[in-house]
């Protein structure tokens, strides 16, 4: 009965079209699931995001679990999550993604989750970082650890939508910085975001990782434009 009136008065939408969900219904409608853009990337050894980063810098798996097109589903789920507060689809979509990795022998190693973290100007403006839950739910999933306080943003850098691969390669130069590196030697650690374009911020978040410490890097993000 409460439920019932609950749904009456703040009723569940669906975060890819935000038409209402039926009381079976959780996160996202059925029409929805059956059309998201899956990469399955990760099941495909022929990887195109591993491509992105090869002569790069190394590493050893990547991974996205939706395509991002414009005026699409995916483009709805992450406008909500960053814009509109809707954090529990950093869970749906981590432990979606979590459920189809932690039976991977690429992925089985992983010993720690590291979100790509958002300048401290950008974070308290937001009230979140958008990667947070995600990371938390794959860290569930692989039974690794998630750690958000050993890569720091020191630059707040303007929105990397529009720019070029150069571009966005030369204004990530020197904006990342690793603390507590300690915690990352010899570690195989999951950098994770909600969106790549060209690869440009999680190469300079692995590279400044790699330069640290001791460690291997893969990576994982809710989707890839």
């Amino acid at each position: 009965m409460f439920t019932a009136l609950l749904n009456l008065f703040f009723p569940k939408v669906c975060y890819g079209c935000n038409g209402l969900l039926h009381d079976n219904e959780l996160y996202a409608c059925t029409a929805c699931r059956h059309n998201f853009p899956i990469t399955n990337f990760h099941l495909n050894k022929d990887n195109t995001l591993l491509k992105v980063f090869y002569g790069r810098v190394p590493i050893e798996s990547a991974t996205a679990l939706l395509r991002f097109e414009k005026k699409g589903i995916t483009q709805n789920l992450i406008h909500n999550l960053k814009y509109k507060g809707y954090e529990d689809i950093g869970i749906f979509l981590g432990s979606w993604l979590g459920a189809e990795l932690k039976n991977l022998p690429e992925y089985e190693n992983i010993d720690m989750i590291v979100p790509v973290p958002l300048h401290k100007n950008k974070l308290r403006k937001r009230g979140y970082n958008q990667v947070t839950k995600f990371g938390q739910e794959l860290a569930k999933s692989l039974e690794a650890e998630y750690v958000d306080d050993v890569l720091i943003k020191v630059t707040n850098t303007s929105s990397q939508v529009t720019k070029s691969r150069l571009t966005r390669w030369l204004s990530n130069v020197e904006v990342f910085k690793v603390i507590n590196a300690e915690k990352t030697q010899h570690k195989h650690i999951l950098l994770v975001d909600d969106i790549i374009t060209t690869g440009a911020t999680l190469e300079a978040c692995a590279a400044v990782l790699i330069k640290n410490s001791d460690v291997k890097i893969s990576i994982a993000t809710m989707s890839i434009a």
